[in-house]
């Protein structure tokens, strides 16, 4: 028997950390039996469903490297085959329609509720002869037996039980003419020969109702595995209409693609005390019984150290690739200064995304104002002027443009003015970066380029010389 899983979101919002954990986990099931994965875009709610949804599903997958095999299937596409599915359960006498109104059916479920009752429908129309109503409104119900009960065997909660008396006769039909969820899911996972169902635990309740209508179609019947639910950082579940972060969202915010697979695949899933996973590892070690039943709780204090990991491993030319989009995106022109694969050997270690080092970095390429820095106010005095003036000329000097040579220079400057190289370093910061914290200064001015290094300390000095002049006229 082949593997076959299927990933069937509803475009009905943006795939977030949820679904992707649902669809990672059926890609690697597949991945890991040589089966295959199909992609199923379950679309039959016209009134919520987008198509900005859709495109952005397969983004989000096709981002991540979650390839399918075969797909997207479209639901709306499908409903002559639901339709037909409809009308045999009815000739089988599994299913019958129900000419309840809708006030009627409420005014049923307040009257159980009062009593106490678990509200359902009393199946008023189970049995009767349809010939003599000549009413057209109606839904379409399936049979659901009454006795008896129902038992599959979770890949990861173990045995599970349901008592047929206490399920409903769900609605396989709405009453124009539309299939339900139900029903489409059964036919789809029977046309498509799905063997294991893999998805979240809410939906427990359905599958004894789903497990029924295969039963009655005399289908084979899936293997089942429900994964628990994902929170947030403040104990709230996480929702497509709420609290999730669409996942294209976290690649604009500079996350790696298989960073975050990395950090997903651990929300309920382990293999010994190992943290970090290539996909090949991934794909070689999953388990649906190595996944935990409790609900995991997002930490993007974790993710981020998991993306910090992925940055400074990788290899450069893959990180220049993706680095290079976040600096478009900022506007900055790469061309106008360092190679971006020296800056990711200077900055991978002091940050946790890309885009933080894209935003970091744009004082490598572009020049900057004093004026709106005003923490430098206290290194405005003249004094410093000399100070520089000595920086100027001397790096303007060197010839073999290295870094040891630069460090030289600064530690020369800090004998000749007898101060400390701290100092030194502080103002060559502020001059060539507008900032008191970077990296290793030397590198820095290094990657910057002589050029560019002397035009910042002379417009530095110049700025020291208007601001205490314009201090001695007033």
């Amino acid at each position: 028997m082949q593997v076959r899983t299927r990933f069937a979101p509803s475009p009905t919002g943006n795939l977030h950390v949820g679904s992707i954990r649902t669809a990672l986990y059926s890609w690697l099931f597949a991945r890991h039996h040589n089966g295959k994965f199909i992609l199923r875009i379950e679309d039959t709610d016209f009134n919520r469903s987008q198509i900005s949804s859709v495109q952005s599903i397969l983004d989000g997958l096709k981002w991540l490297g979650l390839d399918w095999d075969e797909g997207p299937y479209f639901q709306s596409k499908r409903l002559y085959r639901y339709n037909k599915i409809v009308d045999t359960l009815l000739q089988r006498g599994n299913a019958y329609k129900c000419f309840c109104s809708i006030e009627k059916i409420e005014k049923e479920r307040q009257q159980q509720i009062l009593k106490g009752e678990k509200p359902r429908y009393k199946r008023t129309c189970r049995n009767l002869n349809i010939h003599n109503i000549l009413q057209k409104n109606y839904v379409v119900r399936f049979k659901n037996p009454i006795i008896g009960e129902v038992t599959f065997y979770d890949k990861i909660r173990g045995k599970i039980t349901f008592e047929n008396r206490e399920l409903d006769d769900l609605v396989i039909q709405r009453s124009n003419g539309m299939p339900t969820y139900n029903l489409c899911v059964v036919v789809d996972d029977l046309d498509m020969k799905i063997t294991h169902v893999i998805r979240g635990e809410d939906h427990i309740n359905n599958t004894p109702r789903q497990i029924n209508i295969l039963k009655s179609l005399e289908a084979p019947i899936p293997i089942y595995g429900h994964v628990s639910m994902i929170f947030d950082e403040n104990g709230h579940k996480i929702s497509k209409r709420q609290n999730a972060m669409n996942i294209i969202e976290y690649r604009n915010n500079g996350i790696l693609p298989e960073a975050l697979l990395n950090y997903i695949v651990r929300l309920g899933w382990s293999h010994g005390n190992q943290e970090i996973f290539s996909m090949q590892e991934m794909k070689e070690f999953f388990s649906l019984e190595s996944v935990n039943k409790s609900s995991s709780v997002i930490s993007k204090k974790k993710m981020l150290w998991v993306n910090k990991h992925y940055i400074n491993t990788s290899a450069t030319p893959h990180i220049v690739d993706i680095l290079k989009k976040h600096m478009e995106k900022e506007n900055i022109n790469i061309k106008n200064g360092p190679r971006l694969e020296s800056l990711i050997d200077l900055l991978k270690n002091r940050f946790y995304t890309l885009k933080e080092i894209a935003q970091y970095c744009r004082y490598f390429y572009e020049d900057f104002s004093f004026s709106d820095k005003k923490f430098i106010q206290t290194y405005l005095v003249f004094d410093n002027c000399i100070i520089l003036e000595k920086l100027y000329q001397k790096i303007s000097q060197i010839i073999v443009w290295q870094c040891e040579h630069i460090s030289k220079v600064i530690s020369i400057v800090a004998i000749e003015c007898n101060i400390a190289v701290r100092e030194i370093i502080t103002l060559l910061r502020i001059s060539i970066t507008g900032d008191i914290v970077s990296p290793s200064i030397s590198s820095v001015i290094f990657l910057i380029g002589k050029e560019k290094v002397l035009f910042r300390i002379k417009k530095f000095i110049n700025y020291i010389q208007e601001i205490n002049c314009a201090d001695q006229r007033s």
